[in-house]
Formats: C-alpha cells, sequence, structure tokens
C-alpha cells in the first residue's frame, strides 16, 4: 500500500467516526447531560474526594471538557434542581439533533475536509474518497464535530469552516494565536470553540465574527484581559475562561445577555463590575481560586443565579443582599475567611447544597431550619462547638460534614434527619454516639475517627442500610457487636483503638469485604476471622499477634493481609494455603528465614518482608514468578550482605527494594530482570555497577545514595527510560558529585560521554609520552607487567623499527586485548601508571602526571 493510500484510508475512518457520532447525536443525550443527570441522582461519592460542586462545559459528543470546581464529584440533586439545570440541556440537545437535507452536491465541501485533514500541520494522513463513500457522506445529518486536539497547529484552520456542516470545532492542545485570514462568511455556521492549552495571551479580535457562537472554551491559557470584541458575541450561552491570569472583568456587559454559564475559575479578580446584573440570563457563576476579598454586591442581582461557586477566596464576610439570590440552589465557599454569616443567608429558601469548609465559622445560626430543601451540608474545618437543635427542620439533609471542628456531641433530636445517608465528624472532642443515631434509617456512611470514644451503642444495629463505618484512633475497648448485626456493611476501619478480643458476633458478617483493625492490643489472630469468607482486605499490622491459625485457608476471598510490627519469630506456614493472596506484609517482625511452602502462593504480587531478622536472603522468595514487587529494605533489622544470583528468576519483578542493607554488590545477572521499573538501593556499600544493569530498558527510578561508588559506568546513558536518580553520598570521582547532585540523567550521561572522548585523548597523549622517553630496558620489564610479548619472533623488524615506533605499537596492542575486558581508558591509564611505577620509570610518571594536572583543571 502507497503513503498516499494510507493517508487517504485513515482519514476515511476519521469521517466515518464522525458520522456515528453525529448519528448517535441525535438520538441520545449528549455525555454532559447524562454527567449533569448522574450528578443529581447520586451522592454516594460525594464526600468520599471532599468535593465542590461541579460545573460541566456543556459541548456536545464529547466527555465533559473540564470540571470547574476544585474537586470531587457533585452531590445528588433533586428533581426540581434536575429541572433547572435542563435549561442548557434542553437547547443543546436542539441543537445538536436536528436532521436537516441530505448532503448530495457538497462534493467540493467534503473533499475540501478531505484535503485539510491531509495536509501535514495537522499531523495526522487521510484516505482516497470513493464514490461510495460520498454518497454516503451525503446522507449524514447536517451537525459536524471536528476535533483537531494535539495537532500542532499554529494558524486558525481556515479550510476546515468551508465545510457548512462544521458547527463544533475542537482544537484544544495546539499553538493557534490569531484567527488572521479567516473568511466571515465561513465563520457564521460555528456553533462551539474549544481553544484550551493553546499559549493564548489574549483572544484575537476576529473572535467577533463568530456571530453565532453559543459555547466557547478557552480555558488554561495565558489571557490576562477580556478583550471588548468578545463582548460583541450576542448568542454566546455558555462561556469558560479558567485557569487564566484575568485581573478584571469589563463592564461593558449589555450584549452578553443570553449568557447562561459563566466560569472564571483560577484567575487574579479581586473585584467585579457593578454593571453585572446585565447577565440577567446567568444561571451558573463559578469564581473559584480568585482574590476576592469581599461578596461582591453586584452578584446578588443575578435574580436567576442557581449556582455560585467562591471556593478559595479571602471573603470574610456575606452581604445583607445576598437574600435576593432566591433561586441560588448552590452555594460554595470553602476556603475563605468567614467568621459568621449574615442571617439574610437563610433567606435562600430554594438552597439545596452549601459548602463552607475551611473558614473560621464559630456558630450556626438556629434559622438554619429555613433550609427546608437543604441536601448537603459542609462544615469541616471550623471552629464549632454546638450544631444548632433547629437543623432537625433541615428534614432533606443528606449529607452533613462536620469534621474538624470542637463538637463534643450531636444535636439531640438529630434522628428528625430521616434521609440523612452520610455523617462525617471526624476529629472533634466527641465522647460518645448517641444511641437516637439509630433512628437514622437511611443512613449509608458513617465517620467518627479521631475522637476520644470508648464505646458504639448496640442500637446502631437498627441502622441496616448502613455499608461503611470508620472509627479510627478512639478509645474503644470493646469491638463493637452492633456493627456484626449490620447485613449491608461491607468496610470497617477501627485502627487505632484498645480491642483485644474478637467476638464471635464477628462471624455473621460474611459480606465483609474490607477491615482494618491495626494499632489495637491483639494477642491472638482470632479463628473468628476465619468464617469471613468474602474478605478481600485485612488489616491486623501493628499488634501482638504470634501466630496464625491453620482455619486461615477457609478466607479464600483474602487478596491483602498485613501484619507488619507484630510479633511473628517464624515464617506462619498457614499463609501459604491462600491461593487468591496478591499482597503480603509482614514487615517489621522477627523473621530469620521463609519456609520453601510460600512457592504455593501463585497470584502473590507485592511482598514486604524489611525490617526483620533474616541470617541471608531468603532464596526461596526466587521462586515466585509472579511478584511484582519485593521489599526487603532493612533499616531496623540484620543486614543483607549478599544477594543471590537467583534473583533474576523473579522476570515480572517491576519494583525491587534492597536499601538499608550491608550489599556489597548487585548481582552481574541483574540484567535480565526485564521489568523492572523501580530499584532502591541506597544505603549499602556498593562499589560498582555490573554492566547488564544497563540493559534494564524500562528503569525509571534509581536510588544509589549512601553507598562506596567512584565511578558510573560511560554506557548510563543506555538507560533511557530513567526518570529519577540519586547517587548522593557517594565518592564519586566520575563524575564529580557537582554533576550528580542536580540528579538530571541527561546531563550525567552528557558529562561521561565527553569524558571518555576526553579520556581517550589523554590516553593516546600517554602512550605517545611512554614511547618517546622510555629506555629499551624499561621497555622489556613494561611488556612483562603488562603481559605483553616483545621478542624477535613477534617482531621481526626489530632492527629496523625504532624503539618509539615498537613500544607505542604494543600498547595499542595491549589496550585492543583490554578492550575485550570492558575496560575504560580511564582504567588503563590507572594501570599503565601502576605499571610504570613498578619498573621505576620516575621521569615519564612525572610527565604524566602533569599532563593529568593539565587536563583536569579544563572544564567541560
Amino acid at each position: 500500500m502507497s503513503e498516499k493510500e494510507g493517508m487517504l484510508e485513515e482519514l476515511q475512518d476519521t469521517i466515518n467516526q464522525f458520522r456515528k457520532e453525529s448519528r448517535s447525536q441525535s438520538m441520545k443525550e449528549p455525555d454532559f447531560i447524562k454527567e449533569i443527570s448522574n450528578s443529581i441522582n447520586k451522592a454516594s461519592d460525594y464526600l468520599e474526594k471532599k468535593s465542590s460542586s461541579q460545573i460541566y462545559e456543556t459541548h456536545p459528543r464529547r466527555d465533559t471538557l473540564e470540571s470547574t470546581s476544585s474537586s470531587g464529584s457533585k452531590s445528588k440533586r433533586n428533581e426540581e434542581q434536575k429541572k433547572n439545570l435542563q435549561y442548557s440541556e434542553t437547547s443543546t440537545r436542539t441543537e445538536t439533533s436536528q436532521s436537516l437535507s441530505s448532503l448530495t452536491g457538497r462534493t467540493a465541501e467534503y473533499q475540501a475536509l478531505v484535503n485539510f485533514l491531509s495536509h501535514d500541520t495537522v499531523g495526522e494522513v487521510s484516505p482516497q474518497v470513493s464514490e461510495e463513500n460520498q454518497k454516503q457522506l451525503s446522507l449524514e445529518a447536517d451537525n459536524f464535530t471536528v476535533n483537531l486536539e494535539a495537532k500542532g497547529l499554529q494558524e486558525f484552520p481556515k479550510a476546515i469552516l468551508k465545510i457548512k456542516y462544521v458547527k463544533y470545532l475542537y482544537l484544544d492542545k495546539n499553538q493557534i494565536r490569531t484567527f488572521q485570514g479567516a473568511d466571515s462568511g465561513d465563520l457564521l455556521g460555528l456553533e462551539s470553540l474549544s481553544l484550551q492549552e493553546n499559549g493564548l495571551s489574549s483572544l484575537p479580535s476576529e473572535i467577533q465574527l463568530l456571530h453565532n457562537l453559543r459555547i466557547l472554551n478557552v480555558s488554561h491559557n495565558h489571557i490576562s484581559h477580556i478583550p471588548k470584541e468578545m463582548l460583541q458575541l450576542g448568542n454566546i450561552r455558555q462561556l469558560f475562561l479558567n485557569n487564566n491570569y484575568i485581573e478584571n472583568f469589563p463592564s461593558d456587559l449589555e450584549c452578553l445577555g443570553n449568557l447562561e454559564i459563566l466560569s472564571l475559575g483560577k484567575n487574579k479578580l479581586r473585584h467585579l463590575p457593578d454593571t453585572l446584573p446585565s447577565l440577567k440570563n446567568l444561571r451558573i457563576l463559578n469564581l473559584e481560586y480568585n482574590q476576592l476579598t469581599i461578596f461582591p454586591k453586584a452578584l446578588c442581582f443575578l435574580l436567576k443565579l442557581i449556582s455560585l461557586d467562591l471556593t478559595g477566596n479571602l471573603i470574610s464576610s456575606l452581604p445583607k443582599e445576598i437574600r435576593e439570590l432566591k433561586n441560588l440552589e448552590t452555594l460554595l465557599l470553602d476556603h475563605n475567611k468567614l467568621t459568621f454569616l449574615a442571617v439574610e443567608i437563610f433567606q435562600l429558601l430554594r438552597i439545596k447544597e452549601l459548602q463552607l469548609a475551611d473558614n473560621k465559622l464559630e456558630v450556626i445560626s438556629h434559622k438554619i431550619e429555613n433550609f427546608r430543601e437543604l441536601r448537603i451540608l459542609i462544615l469541616d474545618k471550623n471552629v464549632l462547638k454546638n450544631i444548632p437543635e433547629k437543623i432537625s427542620y433541615c428534614a432533606m439533609l443528606e449529607c452533613l460534614s462536620l469534621s474538624d471542628n470542637k463538637l463534643t456531641e450531636l444535636p439531640k433530636n438529630i434522628q428528625k434527619l430521616k434521609n440523612l445517608r452520610k455523617l462525617h465528624v471526624n476529629r472533634n472532642n466527641m465522647v460518645k454516639i448517641t444511641d437516637s443515631i439509630s433512628h437514622l434509617n437511611n443512613i449509608c456512611h458513617i465517620e467518627f475517627s479521631g475522637n476520644i470514644i470508648t464505646s458504639i451503642p448496640i442500637e446502631i444495629k437498627n441502622c441496616q442500610k448502613i455499608t461503611k463505618v470508620e472509627l479510627n484512633y478512639n478509645k474503644i475497648i470493646y469491638f463493637p457487636v452492633g456493627l456484626c448485626a449490620l447485613d449491608s456493611l461491607y468496610y470497617l476501619s477501627v485502627n487505632g483503638n484498645y480491642i483485644s478480643e474478637i467476638p464471635v458476633d464477628i462471624s455473621f458478617s460474611k459480606q465483609l469485604l474490607h477491615l482494618e483493625l491495626s494499632e489495637n492490643k491483639l494477642l491472638i489472630f482470632s479463628e473468628h476471622f476465619c468464617s469471613l469468607i468474602n474478605l478481600k482486605y485485612l488489616d491486623l499490622g501493628k499488634n501482638q499477634i504470634k501466630k496464625i491459625p491453620a482455619s486461615i485457608s477457609n478466607m479464600i476471598s483474602l487478596n491483602v493481609l498485613i501484619l507488619c510490627c507484630n510479633k511473628f519469630e517464624t515464617f506462619p506456614r498457614e499463609l501459604c494455603t491462600l491461593e487468591n493472596l496478591q499482597v503480603l506484609d509482614l514487615s517489621e517482625n522477627q523473621l530469620q528465614k521463609i519456609s520453601s511452602d510460600i512457592c504455593n502462593l501463585k497470584g502473590i504480587q507485592k511482598l514486604n518482608f524489611s525490617s526483620n531478622q533474616f541470617i541471608r536472603f531468603p532464596i526461596e522468595l526466587c521462586q515466585l514468578q509472579s511478584l511484582e514487587q519485593l521489599n526487603i529494605s532493612q533499616i531496623k533489622g540484620r543486614k543483607l550482605t549478599i544477594l543471590p544470583g537467583e534473583l533474576s528468576n523473579m522476570t515480572h519483578l517491576k519494583e525491587l527494594d534492597i536499601s538499608n542493607n550491608a550489599i556489597r554488590e548487585i548481582p552481574r545477572n541483574i540484567g535480565e530482570l526485564r521489568s523492572l521499573v523501580s530499584l532502591h538501593a541506597h544505603n549499602n556499600q556498593i562499589s560498582y555497577l555490573p554492566p547488564s544493569l544497563l540493559s534494564l530498558n524500562d528503569l525509571q527510578q534509581l536510588n544509589l545514595s549512601g553507598n562506596n561508588l567512584t565511578a558510573l559506568p560511560s554506557d548510563i546513558y543506555k538507560l533511557f527510560s530513567l526518570k529519577e536518580i540519586n547517587f548522593d553520598d557517594n565518592p564519586l570521582l566520575r563524575p564529580p558529585m557537582e554533576i550528580c547532585k542536580g540528579k538530571q540523567w541527561y546531563t550525567i550521561a552528557r558529562y561521561l560521554q565527553r569524558a571518555d572522548e576526553r579520556d581517550e585523548k589523554v590516553l593516546g597523549k600517554i602512550f605517545k609520552i611512554v614511547a618517546n622517553n622510555i629506555t629499551e630496558t624499561n621497555f622489556e620489564f613494561l611488556c612483562q607487567k603488562l603481559n605483553l610479548a616483545n621478542s624477535e619472533t613477534d617482531m621481526p623488524t626489530k632492527s629496523t623499527v625504532s624503539l618509539s615506533e615498537r613500544a607505542h605499537q604494543a600498547l595499542v596492542v595491549w589496550k585492543t586485548q583490554s578492550n575485550k575486558l570492558s575496560l575504560t581508558a580511564a582504567a588503563l591509564r590507572d594501570q599503565l601508571i601502576r605499571a610504570l611505577a613498578m619498573i621505576g620509570a620516575y621521569e615519564i610518571m612525572d610527565k604524566i602526571t602533569a599532563l593529568n594536572l593539565f587536563t583536569r583543571a579544563i572544564k567541560f
């Protein structure tokens, strides 16, 4: 197949994909509509990521381009809010589902697209268009999206606009600076344009030609001001300017009356114009992470606003006028300087989500009872000492997060929050969990970590919808038996308490998948654990366990087992029956050897045996063909001195940590670990790197700090995948430590390459010095020391060839023979100098010393 035919075939694939997308566009909701719908109807992951509200950039037929909030996923919204958010869904669905007449007669336009997409600047090739394909294209809908992301474009693709059905154009990650040369007539059909990550310092003045533009995304550029030409886009509905350097927002906003979404997150805005209410149709406004010190009063008169994000500013108070935002449903004010809330905020009767984390609030008004529609309330990282009882009137509340405050108790009538699903009260001063929690029939997830709770009420067993409980770092003495009656509980974490016994009741929790009990007072591995046949993750680290029961073989689903920091003196062979075990951590015990039965762990991928008391490297580990990560660092244990050659049997090994031992050398066959990505060998006694190390083509991390290396191999450039290197605290001479301090692989490799070139030249000069100054007697002795022949038979022309020529020829032969042993020019130089010293050729050595001093003074 010719190159041209290949190019044309690739374009045909691209066109077919476009047609498929275009066809699906008219038959189903765009992806962004599904995103909004999901964010309205699902709250289960909300507090997992401590999220803020997300505003989606609604470009058709493409996954959400950008979340304009700080992080996380959207929380659940009720049906009324879903209806409100559909203002952009309906319009965009209408725009993207229109079906026009056939495209017969547009062959020229199609050919223009072919020609453009085959142009070098695009970086993609395009196929020849057959008549059949042209005919098929003519039957497609008129709505068309072209994605030219990351094609290396340096100017606006004028030719693409000859295609009248191009409405949605994505030019992200290029270097486009101007629209110069684009015909205004060709721009009229464009409705959506994305120019993210183009390095734009300003918007081209030609932007005003895009009269029908409805969506414009120029986020992630270097724009410092909004030009007046953009203010002429009267049909614009959604405007995204996130992650730029905008300091001022223009005041001439009359023409932007149709704007519905405005996102200016992560800029440098200090104030907003008083004319902002001119945006009379604005419904979503994102101003997160700017430099606003006051809540601009102008915001209060955006009467259709339903979502306002002011996360990460410097706002210390709210104006009374905030009461005018009657339609507001989402208000995000995390990471500000609020010390109190203006009472007028409680007049926002439609509010559904209120985020106030990381402020300085000391009290919440009892008027919170007005928030009858509130679904999500985030008050983490404040200085609250109590929550008003009247929060019970917020009957629709689903997520309540109160972590990192100074609470000693919850409202007594919290049981009235019948819709509450998530309750987070981590790191407060809670002494107990109220019995009334049992009336929260819909609660799914509770967190009370970092308090001083001593017991869990048995009544919690009535909360049958609970799936996840976290009670880490409290003062709990007895395992909370009430949790064992929860049929839906799959995740339980009770680390850092004082539990010493496991009740038989846990045997009934067969639905448990994840159990953490580290840093408790357990003396034995309870046989009751062995009844948890579905458990996948078990953490019993930092207890006082000495042995494992044989019945552990019943835990057929166990994938991860953590037993670090216990009292094991011998390796528990019982673990070798866990055929599905993938991760095993037995670090910081007293193990001296490993049972050969470990080979039965056919699926093991990660092993941590660091800080034990091994007499020698446990060679039994080398049988584990599936192993990908091995940590045998001995920062607290007995130091290993030798690594076995059998280590190379672990061909799937990706990460190896042998740090903090007394290892003197790396096995010469280390290069057989072809999959190795990370090698940590710091704080050992390694003085030499074997040549096979340089064949580890996938190696990305190499830490050899704190060893005895004096020289790095010249061919280190062969490790072309290296990203992180560390040679600190070695007595390095080649290259010197100042070269290695920057930890730049290229710098080190380049130095060594040039050093080799210099050493070769220096060695050549030394050969000449020796040849020109050596005596016949010393030459005979030198040949003996270097194992070189110097007889009449070897040199039949001895009588006619000068001593200087014979000496130089002999040294060249010696170098050739030595090269077979992979000796460097520097090593040959040192060997030659030692030989000269032994034969007493001190005059020659003085000349060589002078040469060395001179060459060392030359920087390169």
